[in-house]
């Protein structure tokens, strides 16, 4: 790159970082306003700088900020980076928290204010609609003034409306109760944003929105996703490591299977899962998806990361669960009969163990330059889905799609594969337990819990009690076959009635919005 597309880069990262503001205050506002008009004619004026803004979301997905005083310096990675991986394992019971990084979110003592882990959740998920929000409003104009192709073009709304999307369905998961809480999912979701922020009146607009039903907002987040998969290309257009880092038509139908699971519409799950037949293959050795993350086949989506766009350690997955061992596996997990000892995914290449028997898991491998991806899709994730839906329904064909998966980790899969179970619950809870050890450290136990509240067959009632808080795993703790039996010093449950099942909106956004205020998760 000559130096002036790196001035030329630089400037438009300045330019479009004035519209990631979430709340909006009138102070902000009125700071913002003359570089609106800047940022609508630079981003889009030509196909260099349109692939510099998309690029940018990219970026924000992966990165996202902590303070708004000093936000270079203060990555985070929200809303898809590390801290998208360290929210959802630390909501659930199979990692601990070994420091104060994400104390709150373990033992569940937010508050509205000064939570900021939760807070920034929050503000940086919004900045990334708002990124994708632009995207698909700029890059519409540049198609019809002739800037870029059609095709090329449709391409990127694709990947923002993915973007959209997804924002919207992890806010739900965080800040909402599951889509089966009310029969008709008629109760209270987030604010769905469809405008982008660059322009006094739609700041004004995206400050005032209430929050949708969740009914609502899954409605418009799968129509996002359809309209993602119509618009973007196939993978097999693009080289291999694009592929995996820059989301697909592929990407949108595997998060669709996610979404679909969530809202216990089976039927769905298992003809968006069909789409992917043939697409993709689980690599032979489990380890493979993280040893080679930008170029293997069962990789959907993953974010980029390097050493130059992770600005701090605290964006990176292999500082926070490996280098630094903030996060172990906790001894939950790890003793859990079901998880045969034998079990590929307890070796050496997926698992470090220290000299005092506390276990990390090794899947994100570069503390040093700290290039591993972060794996948001896989296709492991796809077939366990499919697996679920059918059992669900009735259908003998899971067995197929859960053994596909357990299999390859397995010591004698012609031995120790499953066979059919005497009833769909055994089903189910094999298949879950699968999940529980196939995505250990992905970030993936919190959508489980959350969705299972209340379910028909196998319910969650709540958060599940955690291994304590704030040290260490005890070494002898960690007793293959040997079930863990919670303690009073462990971290204990939160019914499902407590008002802190739920995340509460912001403070900084509450205070800018009225209407927010007044619909408030209730206890806050």
């Amino acid at each position: 790159m000559n130096k002036n597309n790196k001035t030329k880069k630089y400037f438009l990262a300045a330019v479009l970082a004035a519209f990631t503001l979430t709340g909006c205050n009138r102070e902000n506002v009125i700071e913002l306003q003359p570089y609106n008009q800047i940022s609508e004619d630079v981003a889009f004026q030509s196909k260099e700088n349109i692939i510099l803004s998309v690029n940018g979301m990219y970026q924000a997905a992966q990165v996202g900020q902590y303070n708004n005083a000093n936000p270079s310096s203060a990555g985070r990675g929200y809303p898809f980076g590390a801290a998208y991986f360290q929210q959802n394992d630390m909501r659930g019971e199979d990692m601990v928290n070994t420091a104060a990084f994400y104390a709150i979110t373990y033992t569940g003592t937010w508050d509205p204010a000064g939570a900021l882990n939760t807070v920034y959740y929050w503000v940086d998920t919004y900045r990334l609609v708002n990124r994708a929000n632009l995207i698909i409003e700029g890059v519409t104009k540049a198609i019809a003034s002739g800037v870029i192709s059609q095709a090329e073009g449709n391409d990127y709304i694709g990947q923002a409306l993915f973007f959209r999307a997804f924002s919207h369905y992890e806010l739900l998961n965080f800040f909402a109760r599951p889509y089966k809480h009310t029969a008709d999912a008629s109760h209270l979701g987030v604010p769905y944003r469809v405008k982008a922020s660059n322009s006094l009146a739609t700041i004004e607009e995206n400050a005032s929105l209430p929050r949708g039903t969740v009914a609502a907002n899954y409605t418009q987040l799968l129509a996002d996703l359809d309209q993602a998969e119509t618009l973007m290309t196939s993978k097999t257009t693009r080289s291999a490591k694009n592929a995996i880092v820059y989301a697909t038509k592929e990407a949108a139908i595997a998060l669709k299977t996610r979404v679909y699971l969530s809202k216990a519409d089976y039927p769905k799950v298992i003809s968006e899962a069909n789409k992917l037949n043939g697409l993709y293959t689980l690599t032979p050795d489990p380890n493979t998806p993280f040893a080679n993350n930008y170029g293997n086949t069962e990789s959907i989506f993953s974010l980029e990361n390097s050493a130059t766009n992770n600005p701090s350690v605290n964006g990176a997955l292999a500082s926070q669960y490996n280098g630094r061992g903030l996060i172990a596996i906790s001894p939950i997990i790890w003793n859990q009969p079901a998880w045969l000892a034998s079990d590929k995914r307890r070796e050496a290449n997926l698992v470090r163990a220290t000299s005092a028997g506390v276990l990390f898991t090794n899947k994100y491998k570069d503390t040093s330059t700290l290039t591993d991806a972060s794996p948001l899709l896989r296709y492991a994730e796809v077939l366990l889905n499919r697996a679920e839906a059918k059992a669900r329904l009735g259908d003998a064909t899971y067995l197929a799609d859960l053994n596909l998966v357990r299999n390859r980790s397995l010591a004698a899969p012609a031995t120790e594969q499953y066979s059919a179970f005497a009833t769909n619950v055994e089903a189910v809870n094999a298949i879950l337990m699968e999940r529980r050890i196939e995505f250990l450290g992905e970030g993936l136990r919190w959508n489980t819990i959350h969705r299972l509240q209340h379910d028909d067959l196998t319910p969650f009632a709540g958060i599940p009690a955690k291994y304590r808080n704030g040290q260490n795993p005890t070494g002898s703790d960690y007793n293959i076959g040997t079930p863990y039996v919670i303690k009073s010093t462990d971290v204990p449950a939160i019914p499902y009635a407590d008002y802190k099942y739920v995340w509460p909106i912001p403070t900084l956004e509450t205070s800018a919005n009225p209407v927010l205020a007044a619909q408030q998760n209730p206890g806050y």
